[in-house]
């Protein structure tokens, strides 16, 4: 940390509020860097709509069969083979002319001998191309009414149902009728296409081992399918398995050299390994099918961005946004870019353009106007938390919720608290101990999902090995203390452990009391009385009969456990202020790391504590910014590697 001016005042405290959004950023990038599993639908939506009415349609003729998600294969140019050019109108004339063409041509999957039968399901088809997805469906229900076995219709209806989800961006909303179908159809007639198409369904469900069963049958029945290959290693990716996603990629370009989005993905998990140089490789060769490929561009910006290759980084999303103006993603991070290389200006410029996409009434802010929003408001939090507790140091009063006095460690949260309500003021932030006593005493649990059947939460992937070291060393002594004489065995097993899911069969197997699952806890030292200790976190580890498990971390605020805490916070806040108010009148190094220290203490406890419910973590950061800066400190750079706000280890504190 590096020695800082006197306290921010007239256009240096915007400077500072700009630093402090390059700074606050690092935890909200998360949501941004991950592949959603709607995020290809939507962008590809997205150009549909900007593009020819009839695209849609060919991918379901029998010579350019392509996926639910518009990937078109290579032997499906749009534009460059008569099989594949747009035939669609809304004219209801020209609809049947179309549906008569594509019936005499069979250009739709699963088509009949019966020439009538033929025209029904092609004007069903031709229906589902212009959007008109509750025509289809009742046309294809009509025509099941008579023939209930009749594979083209039912493989239609789903995907009808599954493109009206789509549509209303909400595909979990006719799965169930889709699925349905294509389960069906598949019962009646197997087909590699039908197995991809179901697996894609699953795959936007989050279903991700189901959707790799349906993928992995797909390529059983045609091996040349770079699609499925693709959506397969999607599966893996979404799972952690980042190495088995890895060959699913290249075994994809192998089938399809010229497979953009097999690049795209390959570079984002080499750069989730952590590979710079082959992520970007990949996405470079991305960028050399196709330079103006905006996910590509979006997602090797924020890689260099990350890596601290702010030019280049800022080219991409400058590019980004040229051919997607309204890119909020690349706006975003073209603000971030520019505040970390100083450019305050250009940064507060770009960051704007975000926040005048303001949602209209009942429309859901996008992800990138949120995160400006929360920026903007809790680095205003971090510049009032330093005037604040500068007055406090001085032996000045301030005015907290209408009355003047001297501030409390509690008024020092309260402002931060203050302006994480305004950022939101739809999400209730609440201190838990002033909630009712009967909410209070059956207790009140903050909790993280770390692993949730077959979805891991990659934003803490990093720390799984260090949670994982710490649950084996508590399940050691937890067996050296009840099972001495069984104590090598259990070592020797769990030297075997090297995923936090094979746990729970070692507990099972040397625990009898070990069911559906077992819990772990951390302890918090006391600096206030020496020896004692706290309740910390709760690692919780459960599992069901077809192997899916639920590995979480959480903390149960109860008034007993509260009281500990506050305990803590109050003498280290004492002790903080009287500091303070020595290192106001003082020159000497020593003071001001006496000071930084306290400092860190006093947020680590508040955050073990988890006081509030919601916003613990970005409030206990801003609070450490502002008191910092107050202490003549400034934060200079990112949160070090693996010293994120879960600690797990019993005796570390957090340390400058």
């Amino acid at each position: 940390m590096a020695p800082a001016g006197a306290a921010a005042r007239g256009p240096w405290a915007l400077l500072a509020l700009l630093a402090l959004l390059a700074l606050l950023s690092r935890a909200a990038l998360a949501l941004t860097e991950r592949y959603p599993p709607l995020s290809l639908l939507q962008q590809e939506r997205h150009r549909q709509r900007h593009g020819p009415a009839g695209e849609w349609v060919d991918q379901y003729s029998a010579e350019c069969d392509s996926s639910f998600l518009h990937f078109r294969e290579s032997d499906c140019d749009i534009g460059g083979s008569s099989s594949c050019e747009s035939v669609l109108s809304l004219n209801t004339e020209k609809i049947l002319s179309q549906a008569k063409l594509l019936a005499e041509q069979k250009r739709f999957p699963f088509a009949t001998d019966n020439d009538n039968t033929n025209e029904e399901l092609a004007i069903a088809y031709v229906l589902i191309g212009n959007g008109l997805y509750d025509e289809a469906i009742r046309h294809f229900s009509t025509m099941l009414q008579e023939e209930p076995e009749l594979v083209s219709a039912i493989y239609g209806r789903g995907i009808a149902y599954g493109k009206k989800g789509l549509h209303i961006l909400s595909p979990l909303g006719r799965i169930s009728e889709a699925l349905s179908d294509l389960t069906k159809a598949i019962q009646l007639q197997p087909s590699a296409r039908l197995y991809r198409h179901r697996g894609t369904l699953y795959f936007i469900s989050e279903d991700y081992a189901t959707a790799h069963d349906d993928f992995q049958h797909s390529l059983e029945l045609n091996k040349n399918q770079p699609i499925a290959m693709l959506y397969k290693g999607l599966t893996f990716f979404h799972r952690g398995l980042l190495k088995e996603a890895i060959e699913s990629f290249k075994e994809a370009l192998k089938q399809k050299a010229d497979f953009i989005d097999a690049y795209k993905s390959l570079g984002q998990a080499y750069r989730e390994l952590g590979n710079f140089d082959a992520a970007t490789e990949n996405f470079q060769k991305a960028l050399l099918l196709n330079q103006n490929h905006v996910q590509t561009l979006q997602l090797k910006g924020m890689m260099l961005y990350h890596h601290g290759s702010l030019d280049e980084a800022l080219k991409n999303f400058k590019r980004c946004l040229q051919l997607e103006p309204y890119n909020e993603v690349c706006q975003y991070m073209k603000g971030l870019s520019h505040v970390a290389m100083g450019q305050f200006y250009e940064g507060i410029k770009a960051q704007t353009k975000v926040m005048l996409n303001d949602p209209l009434p009942g429309q859901k802010a996008s992800p990138e106007y949120l995160k400006v929003k929360y920026l903007r408001a809790m680095g205003l939090a971090t510049l009032e938390v330093m005037q604040a507790v500068q007055r406090t140091w001085a032996n000045s009063k301030v005015r907290m919720n209408g009355k003047t006095r001297l501030m409390q460690w509690r008024d020092m949260f309260d402002i931060a608290v203050k302006w994480r309500r305004i950022a939101d003021p739809d999400q209730p932030v609440l201190w838990l101990d002033q909630m009712p006593a009967r909410s209070l005493s059956r207790g009140f649990n903050n909790h993280i999902n770390l692993i949730r059947g077959q979805v891991i939460n990659m934003r803490y992937l990093e720390y799984f090995e260090k949670i994982l070291h710490f649950i084996k060393d508590r399940i050691l002594v937890y067996h050296g203390a009840n099972n001495p004489k069984g104590l090598l065995e259990v070592r020797e097993a769990l030297e075997k452990v090297h995923k936090v899911e094979d746990l729970l069969p070692i507990m099972k197997q040397f625990n009898s009391k070990t069911r559906d699952g077992f819990t772990v806890n951390t302890k918090v030292p006391s600096l206030k009385d020496q020896g004692k200790e706290y309740d910390g976190f709760t690692i919780t580890i459960t599992g069901d009969k077809v192997g899916n498990i639920l590995f979480s971390v959480e903390t149960q605020t109860t008034e007993e456990r509260t009281q500990l805490y506050h305990a803590e916070i109050d003498a280290l806040y004492k002790d903080l202020t009287a500091k303070g108010k020595i290192l106001i009148l003082s020159a000497e190094l020593g003071e001001v790391d006496a000071v930084c220290n306290l400092i860190l203490s006093l947020v680590y406890y508040f955050y073990n504590l988890m006081p509030l419910s919601r916003g613990s973590s970005v409030i206990a950061y801003s609070v450490i910014m502002g008191a910092l800066m107050a202490s003549g400190k400034e934060v200079s750079g990112k949160i070090p590697k693996g010293k994120a706000s879960i600690k797990i280890s019993q005796n570390t504190l957090v340390q400058p």
